[in-house]
């Protein structure tokens, strides 16, 4: 299964590295995954939430499209300069998410990148979770709204708040690999998983 998740200027950290960690962690334990951090656009640096640059080596485009694409949050809910919501008003990766869904590719959103699922169109009418602060925003783009830690719709996988992407990345796992793998995995990061998945 070819897994990429999505970078873009003003990300946050954690949301972007708890599920590749764990992914690739999975990796290790035998699950047929490969795990790719890629760039929004076509440029190959980009500037987290609080600073730290990272040189990637692709960008998402549909001639490479994966069969799991994960989109990061960060910078919603505070409007920072950089980030998801200024990702949702130029309209390119939202695009791009709309398209590779339409093809096949199952979406999944870590907390506000759940916002720019939406901004897409693809939770029109669909279940999802979202981070606190922008749960009223997320209805307002027609999604229902469910209070769990993880909401797997089949083809749309939504993941609630920061630190819900290591248990966005143990689900993925269970889900496409097994659950024994998923549990060596949150065995060997000395990680209890929280809350449910609705699915």
């Amino acid at each position: 299964m070819k897994i990429q998740i999505v970078l873009f200027d003003g990300l946050g950290e954690l949301v972007s590295f708890a599920p590749f960690e764990v992914l690739k962690r999975a990796i290790e334990e035998g699950a047929p995954f490969t795990v790719d951090l890629i760039s929004s656009e076509p440029k190959l640096e980009i500037t987290t939430s609080f600073g730290v640059r990272l040189k990637l080596n692709d960008f998402l485009r549909m001639d490479n499209r994966p069969d799991l694409l994960i989109v990061p949050g960060g910078g919603w809910n505070h409007k920072s300069e950089h980030g998801a919501r200024k990702q949702a008003k130029l309209g390119t990766l939202t695009k791009l998410i709309s398209e590779m869904h339409n093809e096949g590719t199952i979406v999944a959103g870590v907390c506000t990148g759940g916002m720019l699922l939406a901004a897409s169109g693809i939770l029109n009418g669909r279940k999802a979770t979202m981070h606190d602060l922008a749960q009223n925003e997320l209805i307002e783009y027609g999604a229902e709204l469910l209070s769990y830690r993880v909401v797997d719709q089949g083809d749309i996988i939504t993941a609630r708040g920061v630190t819900s992407g290591i248990d966005l990345g143990l689900w993925i796992t269970e889900r496409f690999a097994s659950a024994k793998i998923a549990a060596a995995v949150e065995n060997r990061m000395e990680y209890e998983r929280r809350g449910v998945v609705w699915s």
